[in-house]
């Protein structure tokens, strides 16, 4: 079904929500196809820890930004934005519409609204600095940000280490603060953008987040965990699942207490994904049980 004017029709939420099988739902419906806004799943080798779509799923409907680059490639937000609006204005001008899924703030918002215009990193800066982090670890890498931009080191995440050495990749770059590169102006967009979130009791969320680390265990958790550990130092690599189980590999964790944690961290993980979204006034509220013909 194609829309008089090229929608996109954006699906997030918390993780274990249910935004995967929905977007497929939707996509299928408008004949379309879908544009993942996940910054885990765009690595090939780790599908059960980021719960990427299944086969049958992708064999449905023809899923983008999966499942593509190497654990050691470097991507970002504004790439993500570069790459997603290509995508999109493609499948919009063949079918009208394009469905995006995924629980990735930056990238949701890098792709509705724009990223500010940052500088490229030449590849000896991203080198070193990847040279020194993996020498001097995350607390290092945390102070050196401190240091060069105490301002955005107020704000930031300071558990997203990705999003911590980006800022000072950038900072070593420009020569000039991170905070002073941001202006949070918005870009429109040629095409509508719809935008919703899937909504579910408190208990019920928890109980679906417990209940999918407990299926990604008995899929293989463990096994694709000891198959990337030697590469455990790489920001890919630093995500809810991995690092729990790379704890229970040093020896610093039991594995009923990595499970738990891992289950723990998840929910904490959801957390803010909900109270990011809360913030966002163009978020249209969907019921957990919602059916494709609500958007139509």
């Amino acid at each position: 079904m194609k829309q008089m004017k090229p929608t996109m029709y954006v699906i997030t939420g918390p993780t274990a929500s249910g935004k995967s099988a929905l977007a497929v739902e939707l996509a299928l419906r408008l004949g379309t196809e879908i544009i993942s806004a996940d910054s885990r799943q765009i690595y090939q080798g780790i599908p059960i820890v980021t719960a990427m779509p299944t086969p049958e799923e992708r064999a449905a409907v023809k899923h983008h930004l999966i499942d593509m680059l190497p654990l050691d490639a470097y991507y970002s937000a504004s790439q993500f934005e570069e790459d997603a609006l290509r995508i999109a204005e493609e499948v919009m001008q063949r079918c009208g519409s394009v469905v995006v899924g995924g629980g990735s703030m930056m990238y949701v918002d890098a792709l509705c609204h724009g990223i500010d215009e940052l500088p490229t990193v030449p590849a000896e800066i991203r080198d070193g600095l990847m040279a020194e982090h993996v020498e001097k670890g995350d607390e290092w890498l945390l102070k050196e940000l401190e240091r060069l931009d105490p301002e955005y080191h107020a704000q930031v995440d300071r558990k997203n280490i990705k999003r911590v050495f980006h800022a000072v990749e950038i900072i070593r770059t420009s020569g000039r603060s991170y905070s002073e590169l941001r202006t949070g102006e918005r870009r429109q967009r040629p095409f509508e953008i719809k935008k919703y979130m899937i909504e579910m009791p408190r208990e019920m969320l928890f109980d679906r987040i417990n209940c999918r680390v407990d299926a990604m265990v008995e899929e293989g958790l463990e096994e694709e965990a000891r198959s990337v550990y030697p590469l455990r130092a790489l920001n890919s690599l630093n995500t809810v699942g991995l690092k729990e189980m790379f704890a229970m590999f040093d020896g610093t964790m039991d594995p009923a207490t990595a499970i738990a944690r891992i289950k723990k961290n998840t929910r904490v993980y959801a957390k803010k994904q909900l109270t990011w979204w809360a913030r966002d006034r163009e978020i249209i509220p969907l019921c957990w049980n919602v059916s494709p013909e609500a958007f139509l």
